[in-house]
């Protein structure tokens, strides 16, 4: 079972903007290549921050109101949301070890 959830253009305030916790938003598309590697590293690290940070999915492709927002450029791109405001942009595919890093920046 997946541990991050899916949002849209409408639901994306509630659900990121709102939240007492940091929130990974994984900006991506069915067709990128690169997104699809990083899923397993999402859903893993979803589980290891299992009640610290909440991880989200946006598709690009039918929420385009959020990516412009957010002026997302390349896929796949992760911004780290923290009381209500982008904290920290992950761009491009990157380690878990990376992505780590990052999330516990935001933690500390």
């Amino acid at each position: 079972m997946s541990q991050t959830v899916e949002v849209t253009d409408k639901t994306f305030d509630d659900i990121v903007l709102t939240k007492n916790q940091p929130v990974l938003v994984d900006f991506s598309a069915p067709w990128c290549g690169p997104c699809k590697a990083v899923d397993p590293i999402i859903e893993e690290l979803a589980l290891e921050y299992d009640g610290k940070v909440t991880f989200v999915k946006i598709n690009v492709d039918e929420n385009k109101a959020t990516s412009t927002r957010y002026s997302v450029q390349g896929l796949p791109t992760m911004l780290i949301f923290k009381d209500g405001k982008p904290f920290s942009q992950i761009s491009g595919a990157k380690p878990k070890a990376e992505i780590k890093k990052r999330i516990d920046a935001v933690l500390t």
